[in-house]
């Protein structure tokens, strides 16, 4: 397993350097690492923001990368920055002094508490207890997000000029969905921002593999893929990418904290589908043709 990263407690890379495959995964809101300016600026406590995190999706993936697989994980915590948010995803009353509301985007997670920094929590309300600083967003931004994003796109450069085409493969983790009309939840979503940041044939493929372990799955309810996606994805030019969701059931214990009995074989899953992925992507051109 090869690893390199200038600050590791923010961003690493496990696996080879140069891509031995056209998939590139990425992890980014699993990281536990919580810096002591955040916790000192909190008036929440370590425990009640590691619920912001993807719980330990990293111990699912990193394996892959003695398969020969390139993995960008983030070390640092969701809540201090979103890695899967855009720089301008940011209420600007959080920041002082107040930049006002010109060039940022008040999206829908903005507005509920969850843009690239984090506000709020659900059932605990305010993260902070005082906007951050210019300079502290600043920081957070050229130390994290953009080295984060400067990797993936780097190694979806070097796969896609290796093999001629590139997958990213975005792993994530769900909270247990609920039932709807009376059908039984599904307990795996792939996402490709509906069908705009991958060719139909890959997110397909990741769906039935997923079937043919035994779990239900969704395409993209209720998640479709966020910034990541929409950034890194360029299908007219051969860079795909698949946000996937896994419900935390599947592989934590039962208070959904420690990694559990049946984690190897979401493992398993991972594998299969980098696999399947690889599979579909280095096919001769009649094979995707004929389909």
């Amino acid at each position: 397993m090869e690893y390199s990263g200038s600050r590791p407690e923010h961003i690493i890379r496990l696996g080879p350097a140069v891509p031995q495959s056209p998939v590139i995964l990425s992890i980014p809101h699993a990281g536990r690492h919580y810096p002591a300016s955040l916790l000192e600026a909190a008036r929440l406590d370590e425990f009640a923001l590691r619920s912001l995190e993807d719980r330990h999706v990293d111990s699912i993936v990193t394996p892959l990368a003695d398969k020969g697989y390139t993995i960008i994980i983030a070390q640092i915590a969701r809540a201090w920055i979103d890695l899967n948010r855009s720089e301008r995803e940011i209420d600007p009353a959080m920041v002082t002094p107040s930049p006002g509301q010109a060039g940022y985007e008040l999206t829908a997670k903005v507005r509920g508490g969850l843009g690239l920094v984090p506000r709020r929590l659900a059932g605990h309300g305010n993260i902070y207890r005082r906007a951050i600083s210019r300079t502290d967003l600043s920081d957070r931004i050229c130390s994290a997000h953009r080295p984060y994003h400067g990797q993936i796109s780097d190694m979806l450069d070097a796969a896609r000029r290796r093999f001629g085409i590139a997958i990213l493969l975005d792993c994530h983790s769900m909270p247990p969905l609920r039932a709807r009309d009376g059908m039984a939840p599904a307990k795996i979503v792939v996402g490709d921002r509906h069908g705009k940041s991958s060719a139909p044939a890959f997110a397909g493929r990741a769906v039935d593999i997923c079937r043919d372990f035994g779990f239900r799955t969704a395409l993209n309810t209720p998640y479709a893929g966020g910034h990541i996606l929409s950034r890194h994805a360029r299908p007219k030019r051969d860079v795909h990418g698949l946000q996937l969701e896994i419900c935390r059931s599947l592989y934590l214990d039962r208070a959904h904290d420690q990694p559990g009995p049946a984690l190897h074989r979401i493992t398993s899953l991972i594998a299969a589908i980098a696999d399947g992925l690889a599979s579909e992507a280095l096919a001769p051109p009649d094979a995707l043709a004929a389909e």
